[in-house]
């Protein structure tokens, strides 16, 4: 089966809709679909919910749909890097879910394995159980944490094949996996697609079948969100 479409627009042309649940991988700026992210911007879709680590920054990744307020709410960890963000959170404009990470990753983890909910005791005593049942085992307490299974996952990868085999690239694999399994529609930005075959067995990071859509993206800008140097001694 070829899930290779010819565009990141038209991958979502039918799929994508006002006031869907997204999830998009990447942490930072690190391993995220950038070009599907831009798509998403340009059909105008309004309402969406997006799962994500964070919020990209100011002018790139999800700071674009920020922008352009196509986003009401966010589920994410860790949003400190975008003043737009800031704003619109501080201002009554935007929604925020806070989530801890490791259990952002579960959640996502969950939505993709089946499994509609589990207990942690990650939260407990904070603002993150309120409103959420709270259950005791072996004398600690833990708070039900729900699964999210996103309408899209929005995914990026290294290398695909055209069956929808994923290879990522290092540390830029993070949440793409998670959010690949747990999404309905799977669609997939790579820099390289090969044959189907091509890629050994032991290379799959995660098997076609969770994929549906995939889109060939060679020359990703890669925005370094932070660029530090220092003296070196010659």
């Amino acid at each position: 089966m070829n899930k290779v479409f010819p565009s990141a627009a038209a991958a979502l042309a039918d799929v994508i809709k006002d006031g869907q649940l997204l999830a998009v991988g990447g942490f930072g700026l690190c391993g995220i679909p950038e070009a599907l992210i831009e798509a998403v911007r340009d059909t105008g879709v309004k309402g969406l919910t997006v799962i994500s680590n964070n919020a990209g920054v100011d002018g790139f990744g999800l700071g674009r749909l920020l922008e352009t307020r196509q986003i009401k709410k966010m589920i994410s960890s860790y949003v400190g890097e975008n003043k737009e963000f800031e704003r619109q959170y501080l201002a009554g404009e935007l929604e925020l879910e806070f989530t801890p990470q490791g259990t952002l990753a579960e959640k996502l983890r969950a939505g993709g394995a089946g499994i509609p909910a589990f207990f942690t005791k990650t939260g407990v005593g904070t603002i993150v159980a309120q409103g959420k049942e709270l259950r005791e085992f072996d004398g600690e307490t833990f708070v039900m944490e729900r699964a999210l299974v996103p309408d899209i996952a929005l995914v990026k990868a290294d290398v695909a094949d055209r069956s929808g085999n994923l290879r990522f690239n290092m540390t830029a694999r993070n949440f793409n996996p998670a959010a690949a399994t747990a999404g309905k529609i799977c669609v997939v930005e790579v820099e390289r697609i090969v044959a189907t075959g091509e890629l050994a067995p032991d290379d799959v990071h995660l098997p076609g079948i969770y994929v549906h859509r995939i889109v060939l993206n060679p020359t990703p800008e890669k925005r370094i969100e932070k660029r530090t140097t220092r003296d070196r001694k010659v």
